[in-house]
C-alpha cells in the first residue's frame, strides 16, 4: 500500500531534475547564441573564443540529461504522459546541444573574420538572433507549463527568421556581384545567417516535442510557404 506514493514521489523528483537541467541547458544555450552574434558585431574575439570553449560544457549537459531520462525510465517505469515528457526531454536536450553547435559555428566565423572591417552593418543578423532566442525561451516556457497551444503559436515565428534570411542572402549576393573582394567575408556572413535560420528551425523542433509531450501527437507544425 505504501510503495505507490514512494514511487510517485521518486518519479516526480526525477522529472523535476530533468526539467531543471533542460532549463539550465536552455539558459546556457541562449547565452551562447547571444554572445556569438555579439562577438561578431563587436569584433570581440575573446568572447568568440569563450563561446567555442563553452560548447563542451553544453555537450556534457546533454549527456547528463539523457542519462537522467534513461535512469528514470529504467527505475520508475513511467507510463503515458510521464513517459512522453521524459522522451520529449531527451529529444529537446539533443536539439539544444545542436543549437549550441550552431552558436559555436557563428563564433568560429567571428574568429575567422577577425578584425577585418565588415562589408555591411549588422542589422538583420542580430534581429534573426533576437527572434530565434525568443522562440527558444518561449518553447522552454511552454515545456514547463505543458502548453501545447503556446508551442504551436511559437512555431509561426519561424517565418520571420526565414524572411530575414532571404533578405540577408539577397543583400550579400548583391555585394558579391558588385565587388569580388567582398566574396570571402560575404560568404562567412551567409553562413552566420544560415546558422541562425537553422537555430530557429530547431526551436520549432523543441515546440513539436512539447506538443508531443502534451497531446501524444507527432507532426510538422511549421507552416508551408505562402504565395
Amino acid at each position: 500500500m505504501s510503495s505507490a506514493p514512494r514511487t510517485r514521489s521518486a518519479l516526480d523528483h526525477d522529472i523535476a531534475e530533468i526539467r531543471n537541467d533542460i532549463l539550465r541547458m536552455g539558459s546556457l544555450v541562449g547565452d551562447q547564441i547571444a554572445n556569438s552574434v555579439r562577438a561578431l558585431k563587436d569584433r570581440d574575439l575573446s568572447l568568440a573564443h569563450q563561446v567555442v570553449e563553452a560548447d563542451q560544457h553544453i555537450n556534457a549537459l546533454r549527456y547528463q540529461v539523457e542519462s537522467e531520462c534513461v535512469r528514470a525510465i529504467a527505475t520508475q517505469q513511467p507510463a503515458a504522459k510521464d513517459l512522453r515528457y521524459i522522451v520529449a526531454a531527451i529529444h529537446m536536450a539533443s536539439e539544444l546541444e545542436r543549437i549550441a553547435d550552431h552558436a559555436s559555428g557563428i563564433a568560429s566565423i567571428a574568429i575567422r573574420i577577425g578584425d577585418e572591417p565588415l562589408v555591411k552593418p549588422l542589422i538583420d543578423i542580430p534581429r534573426m538572433q533576437e527572434i530565434a532566442s525568443e522562440m527558444i525561451r518561449s518553447a522552454l516556457d511552454a515545456f514547463v507549463q505543458m502548453d501545447a497551444e503556446a508551442a504551436k503559436a511559437i512555431v509561426a515565428r519561424d517565418q520571420e527568421v526565414d524572411d530575414l534570411y532571404v533578405q540577408v542572402l539577397r543583400e550579400l549576393l548583391t555585394f558579391m556581384m558588385q565587388d569580388a573582394k567582398t566574396i570571402a567575408q560575404s560568404t562567412y556572413l551567409l553562413w552566420v545567417a544560415h546558422n541562425l535560420e537553422r537555430i530557429a528551425d530547431r526551436a520549432t523542433n523543441l515546440c513539436e516535442r512539447v506538443i508531443f509531450a502534451v497531446t501524444a501527437e507527432l507532426g510538422d507544425y511549421k507552416p508551408g510557404p505562402t504565395e
